[in-house]
Order: C-alpha cells, then sequence, then structure tokens
C-alpha cells in the first residue's frame, strides 16, 4: 500500500500515446495476493492516460512457487478482489524466472515492481559460526555476505536495465537496514533473529542438534543499508549507471507488525503467540529444517522443528512485551534513461 503512490507516480509520468502494451512485472510475487490493490492501481492509471492500450501483467517467481495459488487468487477464484475483469484487454502471465535472471525481452518492460523479496541472496557465501543471519555475523563472515548482496544487487540491476524500455521504472520495496540501524524485527524492544539464534544455541548447549547442524541453519538472506543500495547509482562508472539507470528516489520506512499491533487491543498473550508465531514460520523453516542432519528420520527432523517453534510461542506467551516483527523498507525508485 505505501509502494502504490510511487508505481502510479511513476506510470504517470511515462509517454504511453503509443499502441505498444504497457507490460510490469511483480517480481517475486508469491500467491500475488498482497500486490492485487497496487496492480489495479497501476492498470488503472495506464487507462486514465490512454484508454486503448493493452496491459500485460507478468508475475514472477522461482519454478517452485505455488502457481496454482497465484493463478486462483489473479483470476478471482478466491476470496480476494482481483483486478482480473476491471477492464478489457488486460492481461496475466505468470513466469517461473526469478529476479536473478532476465525475465522478458530486452526493452520491453514499462514498469518492474518487487516487494519484500530481494533480501534473499542467490546463494549463501558462507555459513555463521555464531548466529543465523548476517545482521549477527562479523569479521570475514560479515564481509562474504556483504560481498555477495552487492553482487546480486548488481545482477538485479543490469537484468532489469535490459528489460526496461526507455523512460521506463523500478519500483522496489525492499528490506534493508535503515538510518537507525533498524531492519525486520529489530525497531525496539526484542530482536527478532537474536531470539532465532538463542533458541538454537539453546539447543546445541542441550546436545539437541550438533554445532554442523546450527551452522546449516544460516539464512541466506542479506539487508542492506540506504548507502548500499545506493552506491551502483552514485558511481558514474558501474556497470549499472553505465546501462542507462539513475536513481530517482530512495526513503526508509517502518510497517507496523499487524499481530503486535493487535495485541495492543486485545491484550491476549496466548493468541498474540498463536498468530505471530505461523508468519515467521512461513518464510524461514525450510532453511531450519534444510539445515538438520541428512542422517536424521523425518520423524525426528519434525519433531526438532515443533521443538523450536514451540519454543519460541511459549517465549512469545509467557513474556510478549517487546516482540513483534516491524517491517524496515527501502523505498527505491529508478528509471532506465530515455
Amino acid at each position: 500500500d505505501q509502494s502504490t503512490p510511487l508505481v502510479t507516480d511513476a506510470i504517470s509520468s511515462m509517454d504511453l500515446s503509443g499502441p505498444a502494451p504497457f507490460a510490469m512485472t511483480d517480481m517475486g510475487c508469491a500467491d500475488g495476493g498482497t500486490s492485487l490493490e497496487m496492480v489495479r492501481a497501476a492498470i488503472n492509471t495506464v487507462r486514465a492516460m490512454n484508454a486503448d492500450t493493452p496491459v500485460n501483467v507478468i508475475y514472477a517467481d522461482q519454478p517452485g512457487n505455488d502457481y496454482n495459488a497465484l493463478l486462483n487468487i489473479v483470476y478471482g477464484k478466491t476470496q480476494f478482489d482481483s483486478w482480473m475483469g476491471d477492464h478489457n484487454d488486460v492481461f496475466a502471465f505468470a513466469s517461473a524466472t526469478g529476479f536473478y535472471d532476465q525475465i522478458v525481452p530486452a526493452a520491453s518492460l514499462d514498469l518492474g515492481f518487487s516487494a519484500t523479496a530481494m533480501h534473499w541472496l542467490s546463494a549463501k557465501p558462507t555459513d555463521i559460526s555464531d548466529h543465523v543471519q548476517a545482521v549477527g555475523a562479523s569479521g570475514s563472515e560479515r564481509e562474504a555476505f556483504a560481498s555477495q548482496a552487492a553482487a546480486d544487487w548488481e545482477r538485479i540491476l543490469l537484468h532489469r536495465a535490459r528489460e526496461l524500455k526507455p523512460g521506463g521504472a523500478l519500483v522496489l520495496m525492499n528490506f534493508g537496514v535503515d538510518e537507525a540501524g533498524r531492519y525486520l524485527g529489530h525497531t525496539g524492544g526484542v530482536s527478532m533473529f537474536d531470539n532465532f539464534n538463542r533458541i538454537w544455541q539453546q539447543f546445541v548447549d542441550d546436545g539437541v542438534i550438533t554445532h554442523a547442524e546450527y551452522r546449516a541453519m544460516t539464512l541466506p538472506q542479506y539487508y542492506n543499508t540506504v548507502e548500499e543500495f545506493r552506491a551502483p547509482f552514485d558511481d558514474p562508472s558501474s556497470r549499472v549507471s553505465q546501462a542507462g539507470l539513475e536513481l530517482s528516489s530512495i526513503h526508509t520506512g517502518v510497517v507496523r507488525c499487524p499481530f503486535a499491533e493487535d495485541f495492543e487491543s486485545h491484550g491476549d498473550s496466548a493468541r498474540f503467540a498463536r498468530e505471530y508465531i505461523p508468519t515467521i514460520r512461513s518464510w524461514n523453516e525450510s532453511i531450519f529444517a534444510g539445515g538438520l542432519s541428512p542422517d536424521r528420520s523425518d520423524a525426528e527432523r519434525r519433531d526438532l522443528i515443533e521443538s523450536y517453534y514451540g519454543t519460541y510461542e511459549t517465549m512469545v506467551r509467557e513474556n510478549p512485551d517487546g516482540h513483534a516483527m516491524d517491517y524496515v523498507h527501502s523505498y527505491i525508485v529508478a528509471r532506465k534513461r530515455a
């Protein structure tokens, strides 16, 4: 929702007077549910500028994405209010090409959009010896993650530079570290990633998992600072600048955790814990489960994962104050030189 004005403003400044279709991507789309209203606003803006312009909406994610869920949501087969059917000559496409590769033909894209996805690295550069995420890494381990993230960010931008038409735009909402040092789950109060690490370390100390398994549970993520996001644009000799991409704006913002906000109203710590933990599981369970030794039985692996999240839920239920997964984003708008 906070990125929607950036999208509509970017479109409003384009020249859409010609007959060519307007094309936009939603990269890292997952099931497409959260971006429905943004896509609707984008289509409405295009049609307000040129009522005859066909519109192509390309949803892109990894091959393992649940495309059945995506297509059912986009085609209005669920409780979600889809944009499909609002206008004629508007078409939806699904691509199993991730944003680390080129998704559409060169110079065919008007708008590239992505929300809360590009912090996932193309590869894990190393295991972290004493934490589970790069925010807690230090020394050469942190440098390895920063280097991987810089290379990945350049790779993402270069592919988008090839895809964009001259005058086309990118609107990217990326997890990052803001000017106050805040990041996902670390905005004051309890630090979420430190909690992850504390529980896994206790499992090692108790002999529940091995230290090798602990290290293998490193999340392949990195949160860029504003300076790191800006770097390829600020250097006129960089490959990104040479490819024609220019930074229009960047700012940071915090979106409050909805479960923590609800808890302020209802005050039921057990309910808060029940609602809060599943959203954490949704994006990191597969990584933690994948770190467990393949020598363990499936049942043993399931029990360990359930024990981990059960421990976390108990922690939140018994002492809920300060627990929250506030989102910290950098909102980035870039353009391809005309």
